[in-house]
């Protein structure tokens, strides 16, 4: 699997692209902002999904001007935007996102078009993704593992854990979230948010 990773935004999140050995298309996972930069890193592949393992202002930034652009190319295959069913909500509405009381800005991104919960397994890009359900960020916080990698979004820092002061927050559940991922850290790649 080929890992792209750029980081993007007044924040600083990590983004990747995801690519199997010579494959015609990507995930792109957390696009939070710089949608150029992603779409010149992607080269000529396309973005069949997008990923996000939750639903924050700095992680859905560039979503709209990604699937735009996509979805411009070709009018039969839409970019699917995938997001846990807890977090959807985040999408359109700024005050829950965190962009209104952080950066006073309104930052929003399309519908999802696929709703995942624990457990779920995906193909995308001819990648196998799974689904981990890691709520305490958000309620809808999820790690995706694919191809035996660990995406944590902001679950799971290099050197820390995201925060749980933001609306729906939960420390018991980041607590929980944590000890679940702990065993898996230690013997796989893991790719941070940030």
């Amino acid at each position: 699997m080929i890992i792209d990773e750029l980081t993007v935004g007044m924040v600083q999140t990590r983004c990747y692209i995801l690519s199997p050995e010579g494959g015609q298309e990507c995930i792109v996972i957390d696009p939070g902002d710089e949608a150029a930069r992603i779409l010149k890193a992607a080269g000529n592949r396309k973005i069949a999904a997008i990923l996000l393992t939750h639903g924050h202002f700095d992680h859905i930034g560039a979503v709209g001007a990604l699937c735009a652009a996509r979805n411009a190319e070709s009018k039969d295959e839409k970019t699917r935007i995938i997001i846990h069913e807890s977090d959807a909500p985040m999408l359109s509405d700024p005050a829950l996102n965190a962009g209104m009381g952080l950066i006073g800005r309104q930052i929003t991104a399309p519908e999802a078009t696929d709703l995942v919960r624990e457990g779920d397994e995906l193909t995308l890009a001819g990648l196998n993704v799974r689904v981990l359900h890691t709520p305490g960020h958000t309620p809808g916080s999820v790690c995706y593992l694919i191809e035996g990698e660990l995406f944590t979004g902001d679950t799971l820092f290099d050197y820390g854990w995201g925060r749980t002061d933001l609306p729906g927050g939960n420390e018991a559940q980041m607590e929980d979230s944590l000890r679940r991922l702990m065993p898996m850290v230690r013997s796989i790649p893991m790719h941070a948010g940030h």
